[in-house]
């Protein structure tokens, strides 16, 4: 009599691999506890921004001013809230609603045209890991995410994202893009500066605010700061 196969055999074996892969892959995920208190002094994105100028044979200058968030314009934090995650105070790291039409638009245009990652996302990403687009490394920022958001508020997340957000070729944190770009603490800027500086912010080494704007920044700053009337910021 022929034996039936045993699933049992392979499938256990199978499992418990992938169960050990899993609990290796989140042991490798970076502690994020000590944010709570602590301050960073740099991030993957500036340690890889040093390390592209040093293989152009170029000084790695990168400037980083870390301001509290009482200590930036009321403005400049709600544009960047309107312009990159408007609905950060009510999901848990992951905005799965904007994902899954993010990726709705890509497959119908595609391409990926239109990206749907949160500022506690974004923290993640510049904090630990790199701009990547390899689909490991967005497995690994979105746990990383769900870590934060355990971890920290979010008045905390958005702290640090202020603080370590790329607004330039080597310009990192509000208080260093104001300084750069309109010669102003960033506690100075008012709505218009402000949502010009969120404009730039998906494109930071293309976007100059303080430049004549290209067509594509003045229409996304205007679109900021109807969005912001519309709140009730303005």
């Amino acid at each position: 009599m022929k034996r039936r196969p045993n699933p049992g055999k392979w499938l256990w074996p199978a499992l418990a691999a992938l169960l050990a892969a899993c609990a290796v892959y989140l042991s490798s995920l970076p502690e994020v506890g000590h944010l709570r208190r602590e301050n960073p002094k740099t991030t993957a994105f500036i340690e890889l921004h040093k390390e592209r100028m040093r293989a152009k044979g170029l000084k790695p200058l990168a400037r980083m001013t870390w301001t509290p968030i009482d200590s930036i314009s009321p403005d400049l934090v709600h544009a960047v809230i309107i312009s990159e995650d408007d609905m950060f105070y009510l999901h848990k790291g992951v905005d799965w609603e904007a994902l899954r039409e993010a990726m709705k638009y890509n497959i119908e245009k595609r391409r990926p045209a239109r990206g749907a990652s949160t500022i506690t996302q974004q923290l993640a990403r510049n904090l630990f890991l790199s701009p990547s687009k390899n689909p490991l490394r967005k497995i690994k920022e979105y746990l990383i995410a769900r870590r934060l958001e355990k971890a920290l508020s979010k008045r905390r997340i958005l702290e640090l994202y202020l603080n370590v957000a790329e607004w330039g070729p080597g310009i990192y944190g509000a208080q260093e893009a104001c300084r750069t770009y309109y010669g102003k603490e960033a506690s100075e800027v008012g709505p218009e500066e402000s949502a010009a500086l969120a404009a730039a912010l998906p494109s930071p080494r293309k976007l100059n605010p303080a430049r004549p704007p290209r067509k594509r920044l003045l229409r996304r700053r205007e679109v900021i700061l109807e969005r912001m009337r519309k709140a009730g910021y303005l």
